[in-house]
């Protein structure tokens, strides 16, 4: 009887214990969670995402709905190409690289990444007086099958930006290109971008 009762309060105690300890380790999980979920849709600065896929020309009229919130360029005039864009760091759908998160559309000289929760619009620096070869410019290699690499690195100025993407508008996007011209003459994009909020000296 004296055991019983001498146990009793180390039971209650315990289970009270054991159950407080789930509550609070459900309530950090949760709030882990919450944390994981706000970082999934707020892209890191900077974040990186892979340009990749045969170009397909977007005809006049064609571009995307509302021209993706943008007023800097006019997607849909008949001067650009698409290509599907994957997430590589630090951007929503970083837990999935097979898939991809948006189009990207490109111009000569401007450019426009549509993206989870918003959009960018980015101009392309000039080749700057005795920049070494592949510095904003492409360097071509023959693929030895009639086609060539187009290799180079390229520095853009971010002149417009939407929906989360709004920070960004003034930053700077530092590509790494690997395009494919194939021997039939369509062009297979291979693009690193890392995109931030600083800009580039």
């Amino acid at each position: 009887m004296l055991n019983t009762m001498s146990e009793s309060p180390r039971v209650v105690s315990r289970r009270r214990f054991v159950g407080g300890a789930i509550a609070g380790a459900t309530a950090m999980l949760s709030a882990s969670e919450r944390m994981l979920a706000d970082i999934e849709h707020s892209p890191n600065d900077p974040f990186i995402v892979l340009l990749r896929g045969i170009y397909q020309s977007v005809p006049v009229g064609a571009g995307p709905s509302g021209n993706l919130g943008l007023t800097t360029i006019d997607l849909s005039d008949g001067s650009y190409n698409k290509t599907r864009i994957y997430p590589v760091w630090g951007i929503d759908g970083a837990n999935d690289q097979k898939k991809p998160i948006g189009n990207f559309y490109v111009h000569p000289k401007v450019c426009a990444y549509d993206l989870p929760g918003g959009s960018l619009a980015m101009s392309f620096d000039a080749v700057p007086p005795g920049a070494p070869p592949g510095f904003n410019s492409f360097v071509p290699f023959s693929d030895g099958e009639g086609g060539f690499f187009l290799e180079g690195t390229f520095e853009l100025v971010i002149i417009e930006a939407t929906g989360i993407y709004q920070a960004f508008q003034g930053g700077h996007n530092h590509m790494v290109d690997r395009l494919h011209k194939l021997a039939d003459g369509r062009l297979n994009e291979f693009c690193f971008c890392n995109i931030s909020k600083y800009q580039f000296p």
